[in-house]
């Protein structure tokens, strides 16, 4: 009982937060506006803000006997008979979609543009299908929005307050189709050649062209104001843009990793470490985005004080653990492109519980390990106060660095003093400080302060001066554990390295029995016996670990070697979305590529983009003519 009061009593105090504030609606007011990709269930449905008003593209393949119906369009399904989707570019407002869809005899192109308040869709055909296959464009009213929907003959119309959309096609309408599953007004359409669709008025296939030509040129041109940049710019936009949804059980727009991910969790899922670096790199493209994705994902805090692992759309969340602390390194460096007292002030308190919270729950024997505190856990999450929820906080759930490593239930941790967490730890405690600087926080600065030395202090146990890195710590045996990782690099962005220590630390960089080749980093070493097999973090390329090897680097003026990092990162990230379209969630060490049999990756991840994101870092500004965030992020970032 005890414990059940205190989770709802926690629940009522997180109600009063930064997103009940007159800034955060005004941000989420100017978020939700237009017509894009809102719903997370399908990339071929959209949906108009604020109305929840919906054109639903959907499929119907007819044959001999049998015939086949997709409503719900997602990128990177792998199920059998699943559609095949390659993502094109995609506009954060929606202002300008495209894709390539395959599925049964369905092989085409869909692009849509904006008309000032106006849709246009362009469905083009790659091959006209040997057997009949029907286009319908399905209307629905989301999320109990008001509105009603009504079909003329020639088109649809949804009246909403304040607002009358009606919808035309350029393709002659076919009679119902009475075995349709269908309960909302729909039109239907042979798909035997270029089918356009326009709200407002009714527009020809040459008015629908044009339009989509010219937001495309007005993409191209922004792009191109980052000169040989310009392709990593779009792949990055894209891998945002697709997974930027209209979630209405909080009513916000907000980045999620993915769709895939959002359909199993029940509408949507913020990630510990994920949602953080999301947040920075949507700061390339918009202030809004990136204040509201921070405040919304720490909005997520538990009552215990942390960030959950998983923030999930059915409710649950991960109530015993966390994930790696990179909160505060990132909002430090959005608010150093965007300077906003209210944006530091909203999330500050919050950053600082979570960062008690790891001391409390965390400490090891004077040092940081990950684990898993005792919890209410009301949807009966097995995992709750094992090693593998453990694993799963280190956000490198099955690293070989954890593998023989026992889980202390007294002490609610892995018996490893982690090399990785201590390090983020006490940049993420500097950080912190730094942000308690601009506050007026005294009190607080001088607390982070005090905490990064003592931990800082602590680090020296786990230098191995025989081969020059901090190595983990095994408490359980008392020695040191020689399972690597690039989180071995770490303790550069902690500055905690006297140049010495710092130079032997680089030797590991260019070692190629370690991690260095054309294809890197890779998540174990690659003398590691775990490295051939490449599955999940067991040798695969994951992007917050070159992002974050990235930033260690460059704090360390090692810029030889950040500046190669970020050209091989940026080589991997654009080599697959050439490829494939595919902004992956992990790449081959061995192959470079995010498809590869032996990998569990998800094909479209947002993450993915850390890869090209360093590349805008690592360039001089005065190099580029580009607008005032990416000077902040080249000049400021580490």
């Amino acid at each position: 009982m005890r414990i059940a009061f205190l989770f709802l009593f926690g629940s009522l105090l997180l109600s009063d937060s930064p997103r009940t504030t007159a800034e955060y609606k005004k941000i989420q007011h100017s978020l939700q506006q237009g017509w894009n990709t809102w719903n997370t269930r399908s990339v071929t449905q959209y949906v108009l803000l604020p109305q929840g008003f919906s054109i639903n593209i959907a499929f119907k393949q007819h044959y001999f006997l049998e015939e086949n119906y997709l409503r719900e369009v997602l990128i990177g399904r792998r199920s059998d008979n699943a559609e095949y989707v390659r993502p094109g570019a995609h506009t954060l407002n929606g202002s300008y979609t495209s894709l390539g869809l395959k599925w049964e005899e369905v092989d085409t192109k869909i692009s849509s543009a904006h008309i000032d308040d106006d849709l246009v869709i362009l469905i083009s055909p790659n091959s006209i299908p040997k057997n009949r296959v029907k286009v319908i464009l399905e209307t629905g009213m989301l999320w109990n929005r008001k509105g009603t929907l009504h079909r003329d003959k020639n088109s649809l119309t949804a009246r909403t307050p304040g607002k009358l959309v009606k919808v035309y096609t350029t393709s002659s309408i076919v009679d119902n189709d009475p075995y349709l599953d269908i309960n909302t007004p729909y039109i239907s359409v042979w798909f035997n050649g270029e089918i356009g669709i326009s709200t407002g008025k009714p527009r020809s296939l040459d008015e629908i062209k044009i339009a989509i030509r010219a937001q495309k040129k007005i993409l191209d041109q922004e792009a191109d104001k980052f000169g040989t940049l310009a392709d990593a710019y779009i792949a990055i936009l894209t891998g945002i843009a697709w997974n930027l949804i209209y979630e209405p059980k909080h009513d916000r727009v907000v980045s999620t990793v993915g769709r895939l991910w959002n359909e199993e969790y029940g509408g949507y899922c913020l990630f510990g470490w994920d949602n953080f670096f999301l947040s920075y790199v949507t700061s390339l493209f918009s202030k809004d985005l990136a204040y509201s994705n921070i405040i919304d994902h720490l909005h997520g805090k538990t009552e215990g004080g942390f960030i959950p692992n998983d923030n999930r759309g059915n409710g649950s969340k991960s109530f015993d653990r966390s994930q790696p602390p990179v909160g505060s390194i990132m909002v430090k460096e959005i608010y150093k492109a965007y300077p906003s007292e209210w944006f530091l002030s909203a999330a500050f308190d919050d950053l600082l519980d979570w960062n008690r919270w790891w001391k409390t729950e965390r400490d090891n024997e004077g040092l940081l390990s990950y684990g898993s505190s005792p919890a209410y856990n009301p949807f009966h999450e097995p995992v709750f106060g094992t090693k593998t929820a453990a694993g799963y906080e280190s956000g490198m759930d099955d690293s070989p660095m954890y593998e023989g490593v026992p889980y202390n239930k007294d002490k609610k941790t892995l018996e490893l003093q982690d090399v990785g967490l201590n390090s983020l730890y006490i940049s993420d405690c500097k950080a912190l400080a730094e942000m308690a600087g601009v506050l007026g926080r005294d009190d607080e600065k001088d607390e982070l302060l005090e905490r990064a030395e003592n931990f800082s202090s602590n680090m020296n146990k786990l230098w191995n001066d025989e081969i020059g890195i901090f190595l983990n710590y095994r408490t359980d045996l008392d020695a040191f554990s020689e399972r690597l990782s690039p989180t071995i690099f770490y303790p550069l962005l902690a500055e905690i390295t006297p140049k010495q220590k710092s130079v032997r630390i680089l030797d590991y960089f260019y070692d190629t029995s370690k991690f260095y080749g054309k294809w890197m980093l890779p998540s174990t070493s690659r003398d590691d016996p775990s490295f051939k097999k490449q599955r999940y973090w067991k040798g695969a390329i994951w992007p917050p670990l070159n992002f974050l090897t990235y930033l260690s680097l460059r704090k360390a003026k090692h810029y030889g070697a950040s500046a190669e990092l970020s050209e091989k990162s940026l080589h991997l990230f654009l080599e697959e979305w050439f490829r494939k379209g595919f902004v992956s969630e992990n790449y081959s060490s061995i192959s470079g590529t995010g498809d590869a049999s032996n990998l569990s990756s998800d094909r479209f991840h947002s993450w993915g983009t850390l890869f090209g994101i360093m590349s805008f870092m690592a360039v001089s500004y005065t190099h580029l003519r580009a607008h005032e965030t990416l000077r902040y992020l080249v000049c400021r970032l580490v």
